[in-house]
């Protein structure tokens, strides 16, 4: 009991508390390891499969709490949410305390993992609880959590560094410099950088290295070598689980050694006191050894790299001066800016559309992906034919043969239904299917090359949005619509345009130009029904030209919603309600530019290599007039949604507005 009262506790840090600095930016940078040696190998599977054993077994603690949470409504109505949170032991600490508790009983795990990472694990799946507890900014909660599978499991988020104690980072730390390893894989300087497939481990270093301190006698205090002191090629190292006696894990890194990423490398790894924290991922790979490849990703103190050429562009984009308007559709992404003082310049417009050659691109990857997913199901029948019956024609062929008398032909990958239950539930469930390992890697391939799709589109994204900055400046209106809805009708199409992800990029790349990307409510300024001389024109879906009767005016649907777009203006930028269209300048901007502003509608008028889109009909589904909105599954808050009955609460009826009539306007 003494020793209980003597127990001295670590009171409140005197110290300053450090942040972070230029205000919080971090990076990220991937780092690729070169993992080859089958012990090295085992090793990595056997870290995942513990960490992936701890992460399930708090995901069932954390979900048993959350179904006692839910079903104690009259506990939470008498003494208050936070209560019974605290009974239940729903928090980050508990969780954490659940991470180790299954860490110290199963005894096996502590050979792999140790307990920063059980507590970090643990933490990430707090991350997902608490999302589902308490609401986000638009008042939605995300479903209950889940559980998720093996091959998604794909992250094993390390500790971070200590910045105000000196060699204090635990779980996986990055040991070497830049200037080391780059002198080991060139020779001294004397060819450039190659790097060999099988690339040679670090080892730990020998010896003792002076502390700086004197002893008691004098002489100067020294210690044993660490990692801390590795000065030679960069490596990966992890201590490995408190009870493992295979020692370091020691992984080798393989910068990026493409023309032109040098400046990159330098940017994140010569400046060893900026690394943060490294996380270990592991990707699909179906020709790598196990089917996986890992990388180490590494986050940097301060904002990622950018290269000059993308510097200058953005600088030349904040001096336009222009203002513009964005109109995403299913098929293309419409673009039209004028000068903001409406005075001199002329006004540009831009189609993205896809080319051929990407068009062509995607139907060859359809086609390979329907293959694969052919040879899939194939492979599935012929490993589990008991579970699926006789296709029709196989039916027919086998009663003929019976008719005639002759021996029953084996049938190796029957093409009829799974066998299941009367309420149609199959009576083995799938993933107690047998697999062949040509199913998995042709699903390893299947998923490997998925990934590539997505990297691709992001990738052309960010290069379609620098585009539009150069050519239209980093000052954009874009109505507010939740595309995740039109998926509903144009799944296919939008798969193939991705006119969210364009949107997405060019939000990036208006901030990163010094300006913004502005969203505007439908409701309120239902620019696809109005003309630039403020008359409104009313237009269905699938009418794809902009005709107006009062003042002629003619161009496409799309290019004409855009423009209407830069003459949007908002009581409160960050509320898209508060839009409304201002008439009177587009009015104006109408008769200061009159040929060049038609030319810029009818056709895009900056030069791109990829073609315009044909005149005609988009292949759209007949639609009519709702009387109510559609019911909506996929967005988070109200938003609007192609010819779609105007809801209550909108910031205003659509059309003319006092004292933004043109007709009131002197020129």
């Amino acid at each position: 009991m003494q020793d209980a009262q003597m127990r001295k506790f670590r009171g409140k840090n005197k110290a300053p508390k450090w942040t972070k600095p230029d205000d919080g930016i971090v990076s990220v940078m991937v780092l690729p390891l070169a993992v080859t040696d089958p012990a090295e190998l085992a090793r990595l599977d056997g870290l995942y499969g513990a960490m992936w054993s701890i992460k399930r077994a708090v995901q069932r603690d954390a979900r048993a709490k959350v179904d006692a949470y839910w079903a104690a409504y009259r506990e939470r109505e008498e003494q208050g949410a936070k209560a019974v949170r605290q009974r239940l032991g729903l928090s980050r600490e508990s969780l954490e305390r659940c991470a180790y508790t299954h860490l110290e009983e199963s005894g096996h795990l502590k050979h792999h993992a140790s307990k920063a990472l059980a507590m970090h694990m643990a933490d990430e799946v707090w991350n997902g609880v608490q999302r589902h507890l308490f609401p986000d900014a638009t008042g939605q909660r995300f479903g209950r959590p889940k559980g998720g599978n093996w091959h998604g499991f794909t992250r094993i988020p390390g500790r971070a560094r200590s910045h105000t104690t000196d060699n204090k980072w635990e779980t996986f730390r990055l040991v070497g410099t830049l200037h080391s390893h780059s002198t080991a894989h060139t020779d001294g300087g004397l060819h450039l950088l190659m790097q060999p497939r099988r690339m040679p481990k670090p080892t730990v270093p020998e010896g003792r290295v002076p502390t700086g301190k004197v002893t008691a006698s004098g002489k100067p205090a020294t210690r044993k070598a660490t990692w801390w002191d590795h000065t030679g090629p960069l490596a990966v190292v992890f201590a490995g689980g408190p009870e493992s006696a295979r020692g370091d894990l020691v992984l080798p890194v393989r910068i990026p050694q493409q023309p032109g990423q040098w400046a990159r490398v330098q940017h994140f790894l010569s400046s060893p006191g900026r690394w943060h924290k490294v996380d270990l991922v592991r990707r699909r790979k179906a020709s790598a050894p196990g089917g996986w490849v890992y990388e180490a990703h590494l986050m940097v103190l301060g904002p990622g790299y950018t290269s000059p050429s993308v510097r200058a562009m953005r600088d030349r984009a904040a001096q336009l001066d222009r203002i513009g308007g964005v109109d995403g559709n299913v098929s293309n992404l419409s673009v039209v800016s004028l000068p903001a003082a409406l005075t001199g310049g002329k006004p540009v417009s831009t189609e993205i559309t896809l080319t051929e050659a990407e068009r062509t691109l995607l139907e060859k990857q359809a086609k390979k992906r329907r293959d694969r997913a052919r040879a899939l199901e194939r492979s599935r029948r012929a490993t589990n034919a008991a579970q699926y019956g006789l296709s029709r024609k196989q039916a027919k062929r086998a009663g003929r043969r019976e008719a005639q008398g002759l021996k029953p032909k084996t049938v190796s990958v029957p093409g009829g239904a799974r066998a299941a239950r009367s309420d149609g539930v199959p009576k083995q469930a799938f993933r107690h299917d047998r697999l062949s390992t040509n199913y998995r890697v042709t699903r390893a391939r299947q998923a490997e090359q998925a990934a590539g799709i997505a990297e691709h589109r992001r990738h052309r994204a960010r290069l379609v949005a620098r585009e539009i900055i150069a050519a239209h400046g980093p000052v954009l209106v874009v109505e507010d619509c939740d595309i995740r809805a039109w998926y509903r009708l144009w799944g296919k199409r939008l798969s193939q345009t991705t006119p969210g992800m364009l949107i997405s990029a060019l939000t990036v790349e208006c901030e990163a130009a010094g300006g913004r990307l502005v969203r505007a409510s439908t409701w309120s300024t239902a620019l696809s029904q109005h003309c630039l001389c403020g008359e409104r024109v009313s237009k269905m879906l699938r009418e794809r030209e902009h005709t107006c009767t009062a003042c002629g005016l003619t161009g496409k649907r799309d290019l004409v919603s855009a423009a209407l777009a830069a003459f949007v203006r908002f009581t409160d930028v960050d509320d898209p309600t508060t839009a409304y269209l201002d008439t009177a300048m587009s009015r104006h901007a109408q008769i200061t530019y009159a040929q060049a502003l038609e030319e810029a509608l009818r056709e895009s008028t900056t030069p791109s290599p990829k073609p315009l889109r044909r005149p005609g009909r988009v292949a759209v589904p007949r639609q009519q007039r709702r009387e109510t909105p559609a019911p909506r599954t996929a967005g988070q808050r109200h938003r609007a949604t192609p010819d779609e009955a105007r809801s209550r609460g909108h910031a205003g009826k659509p059309g003319p507005r006092p004292g933004r009539n043109p007709q009131l306007t002197l020129w």
